[in-house]
């Protein structure tokens, strides 16, 4: 194809240089038959080719200046355009005609080059959204326990507080502190697992045991709810990081207690199918709404506001459990209903050499 259009090139360039030159080897042998001039037919030929090209320059030169006009005003456009995009202006809409419409038009590498100015605005402009949403938001947690440490420390300096709400308010105060360096742990962590510099330490380990310590650590919490629950952990190995795991059961167990109501049930099982550990963990507890499932695990993202800051959530545990999940190529499936209770399932790839029936309990 490329071929085809230098040989046109070509031929298009000699044929116009012919037309050219026939055309004042005419039109000066007119000139010299009228003004009965004697004309040599050497010079009228060297005249002819002269007079030809140079009107083929002037014709040149004039298509030249009619796209380049064009020309300079796209790439105008684009380098205003990138510099909008410097100062942080992602609202980018370039309306350029770089080509006559036809079958070829997307391979333009004009369009190819205002598509991708278009791409890379509109990616840019979500990942300044996605920061500032987040910016609000560890401003908004971080301002409530602040607020709350501020205002009780300020009481704790009233000479006539009583004893028994002075340690009160010591206890708040601690408690909020506690959140705050919550907050700043979970923080760390996901940047570190979402930078992906969280070194791994794969190990194969026994994942049933793992999760029966994590049960008995919240027994406590299970108890005072005096909620009834059904474990079902079968023997099985596991390839993972074994702390990133111990998050991923502490924190999915943990939150069917906290929003499991009392006299409630959770269910806990562990198997192993056809190379695969699956982990559930299911509740009677609030539910959750369809429309709530998709930001599930978004960071701050909190399903029911009032009832986690009553429980001291600050909404990034799901993240952190998303990304462990992902770092180690496995799935996190959630099923429920308001007010129906909720489901969560893990999926991790097993050792397809360590079969559930050779583990000995």
């Amino acid at each position: 194809m490329k071929q085809l259009k230098i040989v046109f090139f070509i031929v298009s360039v000699f044929s116009t240089l012919g037309i050219l030159w026939t055309f004042f080897y005419f039109l000066i042998g007119f000139i010299a038959h009228y003004y009965q001039l004697p004309l040599n037919p050497f010079i009228r030929h060297i005249v002819s080719s002269i007079l030809g090209v140079l009107l083929f320059g002037v014709i040149s030169n004039m298509i030249g200046h009619l796209y380049k006009p064009r020309r300079l005003s796209y790439f105008q456009a684009i380098t205003q355009a990138l510099r909008q995009m410097a100062k942080g202006n992602f609202e980018i809409e370039l309306d350029l005609p770089l080509s006559p419409p036809g079958p070829d038009v997307k391979n333009n590498p004009f369009n190819q080059l205002v598509e991708s100015v278009h791409y890379m605005a509109k990616e840019l402009g979500q990942l300044e959204r996605v920061r500032q949403e987040f910016i609000s938001n560890v401003s908004h947690e971080i301002q409530s326990p602040l607020t709350s440490i501020k205002g009780f420390a300020r009481a704790l300096e009233s000479p006539d507080l009583p004893d028994e709400k002075h340690r009160h308010y010591l206890q708040i105060i601690q408690s909020e502190s506690d959140r705050l360096s919550k907050l700043s742990d979970n923080l760390l962590k996901l940047t570190v697992l979402e930078n992906n510099r969280h070194p791994l330490h794969i190990e194969l380990y026994r994942a049933d045991r793992q999760i029966r310590q994590v049960l008995l650590a919240l027994e406590p919490q299970w108890s005072r709810k005096k909620l009834d629950m059904v474990i079902k952990l079968e023997p099985a190995l596991l390839s993972a990081d074994q702390e990133l795991m111990n998050q991923v059961w502490m924190n999915l167990i943990q939150n069917s207690i906290k929003f499991t109501p009392e006299k409630g049930n959770v269910t806990v099982t562990l198997k192993q199918r056809r190379g695969s550990t699956i982990f559930e963990v299911s509740d009677s507890g609030i539910g959750i709404r369809p429309e709530d499932r998709i930001h599930l695990f978004e960071r701050f993202y909190k399903a029911d506001r009032s009832r986690v800051r009553t429980e001291g959530g600050n909404g990034l545990g799901l993240s952190i459990v998303k990304k462990i999940v992902d770092v180690h190529h496995g799935q996190i499936q959630v099923d429920g209903e308001k007010g129906k209770g909720t489901a969560i399932t893990v999926i991790l790839a097993s050792n397809e050499d360590n079969k559930p029936d050779d583990i000995k309990p």
